[in-house]
């Protein structure tokens, strides 16, 4: 029984070293020195405070900001700690409620908009943490940001194409705005 448990408690000890501090710190270390930003977050900050990340969606409800998408984290929106979609099927009437319910907050903040709400809008993502919505969702939005900001909408629709990013490499996904970014953008807009 000797024999067999001093070489065993050796390479646990040795493989606990090795996979619980060495490999985590070198990981760590790598990451602070390659990717500073993205390693702590993507924080972004204003006035020496952080406001949010970029890779997390935020929940704006006030009409002067441009609204990302619907999160279907729980209790709270866009709550990181409980990542994950709302797992509900296209058929079940509780999608179909709540995606009319958010077309009608749509067209009741701005009534003056005819066209469709972008399906990206009403629905929520995999993830619910989505801070990126497509340029089509933004300029949607364009018109009630100009109203609540008393600005003229080429002004909020020149500030959307400035932050449009486009697919990755040239190839990868399709373009995109991030919410928050844009947001900070809009309110430092003069009226």
């Amino acid at each position: 029984m000797n024999l067999q448990l001093r070489p065993a408690l050796v390479i646990f000890g040795l493989l606990t070293i090795v996979t619980g501090i060495i490999y985590p710190l070198a990981v760590t270390g790598i990451a602070q020195v390659a990717f500073p930003n993205q390693a702590n977050g993507s924080l972004i900050i204003k006035d020496g405070k952080p406001i949010g990340s970029s890779l997390i969606g935020q929940n704006f409800t006030d009409p002067k900001y441009i609204w990302g998408r619907p999160s279907a984290t729980g209790p709270m929106p866009n709550n990181a700690a409980n990542s994950g979609g709302s797992n509900l099927g296209p058929t079940n009437p509780a999608l179909t409620d709540a995606v009319k319910g958010r077309v009608a907050a749509y067209k009741a903040a701005d009534p003056a908009q005819t066209g469709p709400v972008p399906v990206e809008l009403v629905t929520a993502s995999a993830s619910g943490l989505d801070p990126e919505i497509g340029p089509a969702a933004a300029m949607y939005q364009a018109h009630r940001v100009a109203v609540a900001r008393k600005v003229p909408e080429s002004q909020v629709r020149a500030l959307i194409d400035a932050h449009t990013q486009g697919r990755q490499w040239g190839l990868f996904g399709e373009p995109r705005v991030n919410v928050l970014e844009l947001n900070l953008a809009l309110d430092e807009l003069k009226a």
